[in-house]
């Protein structure tokens, strides 16, 4: 149960339409900036397909949080089930993750740029930024699945959850006996998530 909801009452179709029209602006925006790139030929550069790789990505963890949100605000339970959360925290902490690989790898094509321009060309071609790009999604969803394989033995006493989203740590604290195998785990993909890539 998604408690962070709370009894907003009559605003919930107003919170609904604000939300409702955010995430479609981000679809839209997203959508409209992969065409750009897309189309004009003279973006077809590592900086600008990794840019690409950032817009699907930003859809992807708008689409994890917003459909299950916009259809919470009408539901007067805001029960979900232990699949779905499953579901949309490995997607959510998969594009978090991605989001930071990205950024990453977006850090080294300026400095490869900056620091040995005329070796940018060999080193940064369109081949090798496809590679890190199936790269930097191979390794987020190794990572979710490596802190997903922690959580998925674990039996739950609890079944209510202070947000909108399912939370990583907030499961781990439903389940009924909390190992610190557990509590360490959720370090651990904080730190594989952003230490690493930082």
């Amino acid at each position: 149960v998604l408690t962070a909801y709370g009894d907003i009452g009559k605003l919930k179709y107003l919170y609904f339409i604000i939300m409702l029209l955010w995430y479609i602006s981000i679809c839209v925006a997203n959508t409209v900036l992969i065409v750009v790139i897309y189309v004009d030929r003279r973006l077809h550069e590592p900086m600008y397909i990794l840019l690409c790789n950032l817009f699907v990505n930003e859809m992807g963890g708008s689409t994890a949080i917003y459909p299950l949100l916009l259809s919470q605000m009408f539901s007067d339970t805001h029960e979900v089930t232990l699949p779905w959360c499953f579901l949309q925290m490995g997607y959510l902490y998969t594009c978090a993750s991605v989001e930071f690989c990205s950024l990453a790898a977006m850090a080294y094509d300026r400095y490869v740029s900056i620091c040995h321009p005329l070796h940018y060309n060999a080193v940064m071609n369109t081949g090798r930024v496809g590679m890190i790009i199936l790269l930097i999604w191979g390794y987020s969803f190794a990572n979710f699945l490596f802190s997903f394989s922690f959580i998925i033995h674990l039996t739950f006493c609890g079944n209510v959850i202070d947000k909108v989203f399912c939370d990583h740590h907030l499961i781990i604290k439903l389940a009924c006996s909390v190992s610190v195998i557990n509590n360490i785990s959720d370090l651990l993909f904080a730190f594989v998530t952003i230490v690493i890539p930082f």
